[in-house]
């Protein structure tokens, strides 16, 4: 039986915590899957940057969606790369949307971290569904595989 999923809202609190939490980040200090990602917006085409967790694992590196397709999915899918940041090292990465089978044990494993506390709400299974259950739910939670970075020093 599928859960009743909480709809996201960006309101004034999440954008404080975003802003605290990116303060955070510019320094190097957090969990070390926290990153600061930062895309040009698909229509104003201004630089937008929000805090998000990657799933670093044997598969590959994996920015996932835990929203949906909210903005700063539009944009990565407009232009394919963004930044990441996290202290004085930024990250060029160029990104694809993986298929909802390659997606699935990633959105698994991001949803059985301790994060899910903050975002499993908004998924439609619990984190010990089979990887099934998360195959026919991934076209709600976009998944893009880092196929190429380079990385520099501030």
């Amino acid at each position: 039986m599928a859960k009743q999923t909480k709809r996201f809202e960006m309101t004034q609190l999440r954008r404080t915590a975003n802003a605290v939490i990116g303060g955070f980040l510019k320094f190097g200090l957090g969990p070390p899957e926290l990153h600061l990602l930062t895309t040009r917006g698909s229509k104003s085409g201004f630089l937008r940057t929000t805090p998000v967790s990657l799933v670093d694992n044997d598969q590959g590196r994996f920015l996932v969606a835990p929203y949906g397709p909210v903005g700063w999915v539009r944009n990565i899918r407009k232009d394919g790369f963004a930044t990441l940041r996290r202290g004085g090292w930024i990250e060029l990465v160029s990104v694809t949307e993986v298929a909802p089978q390659r997606a699935a044990p990633v959105l698994r494993e991001y949803l059985s971290h301790p994060r899910a506390a903050i975002v499993g709400a908004h998924f439609e299974v619990e984190p010990d569904a089979p990887v099934e259950a998360f195959a026919a739910i991934a076209d709600a939670h976009p998944v893009f595989e880092i196929v190429r970075s380079t990385t520099v020093r501030l």
